[in-house]
Parts: structure tokens; C-alpha cells; sequence
């Protein structure tokens, strides 16, 4: 199958020789004279990165150390001599100098180039040498049948798994070397209630965290950058769209807006801390924020005519994870807005593949600890998960004929494929689920899974047990996912160890007459 090869970024240098000026001239109040203008430029401290790609638009994110503005000129690949779109945004402490810029008006199937810089003024006149830049293709019409291949991963920095003193992160070398349209970070990109310590989990050598578990919005943001300090991730994040999503290690382990207080020290008792995740999540992610609903995370993403994407926010609305899960009392994960909104998106989409972006799995049993609640879809040994939503989800795909939906999960920190046949009396109703991860965090296998579903577990890979005691033991059981999808709608999809052995693959045809 033939994919897109991304491109070396071109240099900064050979940008600058382009003769490429900035759209907006100094304003007439500007009385410094041009050397203390450039003088005036912040260093972008945390790479760039192109986010909610669209057939139409983009958004670029970056970040600078001190207030001021953020610039970002856009062209068209291939038009480097071509003056530039230009936007520009405030930065300011509030957000910890990060700033996202929306580009709209692009053309659908092409490829794009982009640098960021940041100055002290509004109106710099060229970009400095400290500006850094990055590419992305934007999305083909939903009428195109062309070819997709990108990759989705979780799980990163946890549990003291951190960012290796020699390797850094080295899934993202792994990463980088494939030929991906984007890549999608599919929650607990970062743990904010975890550390980073000197030595790890397994024994190796860390970048320490300059950070405790995150119960105010400065630790919040430290947690944040210090993933995006790794290299091999900035170069992924500058060189492909990113979509993000969040889990509950963003916040504080398992929590819902009905429990995500914690007693015990760093924490406040009583204080809530959904609100200050969610905000370092928009800070350091480049999220297209609606203007009338800026909290927001669920969406839909088409690319081309086979592949429409539909990504769950599974935290922010959710009921308490102790309640019972009782069909009269309807329980939910979603909430009654996305869950409608999932519903009415699933049955406009022509597209030839359906993929929903879960950050919980469907069968396996999270939640800890189990006293608390279920924290996924999955009852499996109590009354306490969301399975009765997620069983109306599943009818509602059954009863509108919505056949080739894949599920893509992570969470657990091990791999897994499962084929579910939920209904005995429709067995060409079919659901695949892929569960990756850890891409560089804590290995916790788990064989259990809930088999009420018509669950046939189709792959696993991960340890025999927890109990790994060296970082190369360990390091060999980190993994993502890849889905391929053809020009003729065949689907690939399969889990890839830190070093790009392909450890499991399964294709999948269109259903007949879809």
C-alpha cells in the first residue's frame, strides 16, 4: 500500500533565503528602529506542532518563555517564494506563554509548510533566527478515495517511566520513521499525578522532573513541558497533524467531575482539579477551541472518502464511576449531549470506516482501586462500569446498519485486540477493538476482560506479570497502533513494539454493500 512519505523540514536557514517578509509592516507608532526590533525576539522553547487538521484548517501551537507575541506564517509547500499567510496571537503568563494560532482558507489534499517564531512587539519585521518550522498535509475531500496510514498511541511518562537518560522517549524514533499522515495522542500524555525521578521504575538512568504530583496549574504546565522537551517527540509533533485527547492521568487518576478531589498532601481537600487539567490540556495541545463552547474535546475528523474519525471525550461528563450501573437509571459516560452528538455524526457519515476514539477500553476492567468504581465501559466483576451506554451505542450502530466501526483504545498499558459479537441474534454485526500502549510508561498485564460482549480476544502482548525488573526487560513491551487504509477501502490495522517490529496485524474488508 503506497502512503505519503513526509519530507525533511527545510531549514530555518534555507527559509530565511527565500526572502519570505512578513505580511503585516511595522506599525507607524513603532518608533524602535529595526535592530532593537529584532532584538527583541523570545526563543520557542518547546518546538511547534499542527493540530485538528482539516480538509480547510489547521491550528499551530507553540511556546516562548516570556510575553509577547506569537507569529506564524504559513505557504503552501512548494510556494516557498510566494509572500506568506501571517497570524499572530498574544502570549502571556495566563497560559503559560503558549499560544495557539488558527489558520483557515487552506486548500484540501496538500501539503504545507510553517514557522513560529515569537517576539517582544507586535510588529517584528522578519523572523528571527530563533524561529522554528514544521509541515503537514491537510485533509482530502470526504469524496476522495485516497490513502491513509496513521498511528495512535498512550501512556507516556508514568508510573516514573520517564524520559530515558540516553534514549529520551525512543518510541518517537520509531515514530518518525514511518511514512504517517498523523498520529493521534490518544490520553495520559502526560501524568500529572506522578513523578519524574532521577532513576526509574526499572532501574535506569532519568531526565529528572522538576515537578511534584500537579495540584496547581504551575505544576500542571511543568508536567507538560517536560514531555515536550523530549526531541524525538518535538520532531514528530512539527512534522505531521497531532489530534489529542485526554484519559484521566491528565487530571488525577480515574476521575470524573463528580470525584477529582483528592485529601491527602499536595492536595487540597474539597479543591477541585478537572478545572486546571483541562486548562494545561488546552494550553499545550493544539485543540481548535470552539468560540461557543471553548471547553469541548469530542469531534469528528474525515479524511478522504474512506475514513471518518469521531473522538470521545470520556471525562468530563461522566457519573460518578461508584454508582450502579442500572438500566433505569441510565448511566453515563458520554453525557446526554455527546452521546446524541455521537449518534447523529455516526449516521450522516458516508465514510467507509468508522473509528472511535476511546481513551477507556470496552472489555478489559480499569478502576482502582476496584472499591472506587469501574473507570471504563466494562462491568466485568461489579455493577459499576458504563456498559448499558455502551450496549445502546452498539444497538444504535446495529439497528442503523453502521457496519465497519473500529474502536481504538488504550489505558492499560499492554496491547490487545478483541472481536466482539454483542448480538446473538445479528452475528454479522461485528465491533473491533485495538487497545495499545504503554508508548513509555508502567507495564501492568491483565488477562481479564469482560466476556459478556461476545468478546474473542484475538491478540495480547504485553509481560506474563508486573513484576519486570530492568529497563530493557521493559522497554521491549511498549507499543502503539497503526491502521492503513487503501484507496480501495481494505483496512490494515496492526501494534508495533519501540522498535518498529510489527508484532500483530489483521486486515479487514468493507462490509457488502457499504
Amino acid at each position: 500500500m503506497k502512503s505519503r512519505l513526509r519530507r525533511p523540514l527545510l531549514p530555518v536557514a534555507g527559509l530565511l533565503a527565500c526572502g519570505l517578509l512578513l505580511a503585516h509592516a511595522v506599525h507607524a507608532d513603532d518608533e524602535r528602529p529595526p535592530h532593537r526590533l529584532e532584538q527583541s525576539a523570545l526563543p520557542v522553547t518547546h518546538g511547534v506542532a499542527a493540530g485538528d487538521v482539516r480538509a480547510h484548517s489547521a491550528v499551530i501551537w507553540s511556546r516562548t518563555r516570556a510575553a509577547g507575541w506569537m507569529h506564524v506564517q504559513l505557504w503552501q509547500d512548494g510556494d516557498e517564494g510566494r509572500e506568506p499567510r501571517h497570524g499572530a496571537i498574544r502570549v502571556g503568563p495566563e497560559r503559560d506563554f503558549t499560544g495557539k494560532v488558527r489558520m483557515d482558507g487552506l486548500r484540501a489534499d496538500t501539503d504545507y509548510a510553517y514557522r513560529v517564531w515569537f517576539s517582544r512587539h507586535r510588529h517584528a519585521r522578519r523572523a528571527p533566527v530563533e524561529a522554528q518550522h514544521g509541515r503537514f498535509h491537510t485533509a482530502p475531500q470526504a469524496g476522495r478515495a485516497t490513502a491513509v496510514n496513521f498511528a495512535w498511541g498512550g501512556d507516556l511518562a508514568g508510573q516514573n517511566v520517564c524520559r530515558d537518560a540516553g534514549e529520551g522517549f525512543p518510541i518517537f524514533d520509531t515514530l518518525n520513521a514511518m511514512p504517517l499522515d498523523f498520529f493521534i495522542g490518544l490520553g495520559d500524555m502526560i501524568y500529572a499525578d506522578g513523578t519524574c525521578e532521577a532513576t526509574g521504575r526499572y532501574g535506569n538512568e532519568q531526565v529528572p522532573g522538576d515537578f511534584g504530583k500537579s495540584a496547581d496549574m504551575a505544576s500542571y504546565w511543568a508536567h507538560w513541558k517536560y514531555n515536550r522537551e523530549d526531541a524525538a517527540y518535538q520532531r514528530l509533533l512539527a512534522s505531521l497533524p497531532y489530534f489529542a485527547i485526554w484519559d484521566d492521568h491528565e487530571v488525577v487518576n480515574d476521575f470524573g467531575p463528580l470525584h477529582d478531589t483528592r485529601d491527602a498532601p499536595p492536595y487540597t481537600p474539597g479543591a477541585h482539579l478537572l478545572p486546571l487539567g483541562l486548562r494545561a490540556f488546552l494550553d499545550y495541545n493544539p485543540v481548535a477551541e470552539p468560540q461557543d463552547r471553548p471547553r469541548r474535546l469530542y469531534r469528528s475528523l474525515r479524511w478522504g472518502k474512506h475514513l471518518e474519525i469521531f473522538v470521545l471525550d470520556t471525562r468530563q461528563y461522566r457519573d460518578a464511576n461508584g454508582e450502579n450501573d442500572d438500566p433505569t437509571l441510565k448511566k453515563t459516560l458520554l453525557g446526554r449531549e455527546q452521546l446524541t452528538w455521537l449518534k447523529e455524526r455516526l449516521k450522516a457519515s458516508d465514510a467507509t470506516w468508522k473509528v472511535i476514539v476511546s481513551s477507556v477500553p470496552i472489555s478489559i476492567p480499569t478502576g482502582y482501586p476496584p472499591q472506587n468504581g469501574r473507570d471504563g465501559w466494562s462491568n466485568f466483576d461489579q455493577q459499576t462500569g458504563f456498559k448499558q451506554e455502551l450496549l445502546d451505542i452498539f444497538r444504535f450502530l446495529r439497528d442503523q446498519r453502521i457496519h465497519n466501526n473500529l474502536w481504538i483504545t488504550t489505558d492499560v498499558h499492554f496491547a490487545e485486540v478483541f472481536r466482539y459479537t454483542p448480538f446473538a441474534d445479528t452475528p454479522d454485526f461485528k465491533v473491533h477493538e485495538f487497545i495499545t500502549g504503554p508508548l513509555n510508561a508502567g507495564l501492568f498485564p491483565n488477562r481479564d476482560y469482560d466476556q459478556t460482549l461476545g468478546a474473542e480476544r484475538l491478540f495480547f502482548y504485553g509481560p506474563e506479570s508486573s513484576s519486570v525488573q530492568d529497563y530493557a526487560a521493559a522497554r521491549q513491551w511498549m507499543n502503539f497502533g497503526n491502521i492503513r487504509i487503501g484507496r480501495d477501502g481494505t483496512l490494515e490495522a496492526a501494534v508495533y513494539d519501540v522498535d518498529g517490529h510489527r508484532r500483530f496485524q489483521q486486515t479487514l474488508y468493507p462490509h457488502p454493500g457499504d
